[in-house]
């Protein structure tokens, strides 16, 4: 028995943080969007009868030393199922420290994935509920439909898919920002304005409107992200920001855009 799964990328169109809680985390409101960078991940019955085994292989320099999503994933499953071991290889091409929720998708994926492997029968709250106490933003990856997002981000709500003449461009610096660090930097406050409301209007009436709170702060510790942005619009961009905690910026075209000399050296997603 082996499966092939391919999780994909997210990106944070606005970003507002609400409030600081109780519990440590934040409030937050977002809209969480599905876009194709994808990683790979195998999975097949372990020939151990002691462990799971779990590798990885990846063609970028990852400089990341965070939990293993996907073996704590398996291993909430295992314990509340009793399924059987599993080994998993991951290929990683969704970058970390960027803002794309590579590893929330990876275990999102995972626990969807071995609830149809070992037929468990979970339905999507379910799945949802176990996927939020993995990471933030990792329930959204089990519907992976664009949604409104609050609380810690696990509060959802359905919107609406952009056009589809609409193109999104990804662009990674080569640098990474850790979420703690981004959220050491952030100052809590109330919008100005409603994101649902304002995400409601045309593309191009974005610009200006719809804002990550994180920008404010890291694009004056990393000034190459300014650059970075303003070289999307200047690429005809009708929307740029950076995605979630950084580093990771995007834009939305209506044209498949040639990409300034500025943008060149960057990966492009």
């Amino acid at each position: 028995m082996t499966r092939t799964i391919y999780p994909n990328a997210k990106i944070n169109i606005g970003l507002n943080i609400v409030r600081r809680r109780e519990d440590g985390y934040h409030d937050i409101e977002t809209v969480f969007y599905p876009v194709r960078i994808l990683d790979t991940i195998e999975i097949q019955r372990s020939k151990s009868d002691e462990r799971s085994y779990f590798s990885m292989t990846s063609a970028m320099n990852l400089n990341f030393s965070g939990p293993n999503l996907v073996q704590t994933a398996f291993y909430m499953l295992r314990n509340k199922y009793g399924i059987p071991l599993v080994d998993f290889t991951l290929h990683k091409h969704i970058p970390v420290g960027a803002g794309l929720g590579g590893g929330s998708a990876d275990a999102a994926f995972t626990i969807k994935a071995l609830n149809d492997m070992f037929l468990l029968g979970m339905t999507y709250k379910e799945m949802e509920e176990m996927a939020a106490q993995i990471g933030s933003d990792c329930a959204f990856f089990i519907e992976n439909s664009p949604k409104f997002a609050t609380g810690r981000g696990e509060v959802m709500t359905p919107v609406p898919m952009l056009d589809a003449d609409y193109i999104i461009k990804v662009i990674k610096p080569d640098f990474v920002i850790s979420t703690k660090e981004a959220y050491s930097l952030v100052k809590p406050q109330e919008p100005a304005s409603s994101l649902m409301e304002d995400f409601k209007r045309p593309v191009t009436e974005w610009r200006g409107l719809i804002k990550n709170d994180f920008e404010q702060f890291l694009f004056s510790k990393y000034p190459d992200l300014q650059r970075y942005k303003d070289a999307l619009y200047e690429s005809g961009a009708l929307y740029a920001s950076m995605t979630g905690s950084g580093s990771a910026l995007f834009g939305i075209f209506n044209h498949r855009p040639t990409l300034t000399d500025l943008i060149k050296p960057l990966e492009v997603l």
